[in-house]
């Protein structure tokens, strides 16, 4: 991994320190602008508080977060330019896609001719072409995924989070939206950060890897360099070496 000073950064979290009544968590690493980075670790080692911090759904006890050489701090979710997919799709059963992907517009749905034009070239970039009148539980977990990312991308972020976006999805389908993401992300030219439990994931997509361990950033690395790695036991288990 290139040293922090001579990066490009997209975020740097800087002695960012995280308190709960029965953990404390402690970050520091910066993710390189246009990467696709990895956050990886057993159940409980912070991904998920990290993202939140990211996405300012959390406020860190002390430390910084740069996003783009900003300080983000008291900058509501809302502002920050980061969209986040989460496991669940997030996606509201009662209204059709194209709505759904609306929302990622106006959230108050004042969708113009223009706005609905896009909302129609997103779902052709993800295969779902015809998709919008349909209901969420009318679609398979690969469909509702992908119209989770059509509404990522109409919100236009240069910053995209995704917490475990492929959990609910067999083999296959993992490989085809593992591939859509690689497309879309060559096209939008973004920074992704995405939260997985498969190593497989890792050599699909990821340029570097983050490994937390106990609520600390133990490992920052190109992906080859980490699969390599047999000196630390929790890397060793999670890669099944």
């Amino acid at each position: 991994m290139a040293d922090a000073e001579t990066m490009d950064p997209a975020i740097r979290l800087a002695d960012v320190h995280v308190r709960y009544p029965n953990a404390h968590l402690q970050f520091d690493c910066t993710i390189r602008r246009g990467e696709i980075s990895a956050i990886v670790g057993v159940s409980g080692s912070g991904k998920s508080t990290l993202f939140n911090i990211i996405a300012g759904f959390e406020t860190p006890d002390e430390g910084q977060v740069d996003i783009f050489e900003k300080n983000v701090d008291g900058i509501e979710p809302s502002g920050r330019p980061v969209s986040v997919i989460f496991q669940d799709h997030n996606l509201f059963s009662h209204l059709d896609v194209a709505t759904n992907i609306g929302l990622g517009i106006n959230p108050a749905l004042r969708l113009g001719i223009k706005e609905r034009g896009k909302i129609a070239a997103s779902l052709m970039r993800v295969g779902l072409e015809g998709f919008g009148k349909r209901l969420p539980p009318t679609l398979s977990g690969g469909e509702r995924q992908r119209v989770a990312l059509a509404r990522a991308l109409v919100r236009r972020k240069p910053i995209l989070l995704l917490d475990e976006p492929f959990a609910a999805l067999d083999p296959g389908l993992r490989a085809g939206m593992s591939q859509l993401l690689l497309d879309l992300h060559q096209q939008e030219e973004n920074t992704i950060l995405i939260i997985t439990h498969h190593p497989d994931d890792l050599r699909r997509l990821a340029d570097s890897v983050v490994f937390l361990d106990g609520g600390r950033i133990v490992a920052h690395q190109p992906t080859a360099e980490f699969l390599a790695r047999r000196d630390n036991p929790a890397i060793n288990a999670f890669l099944g070496n």
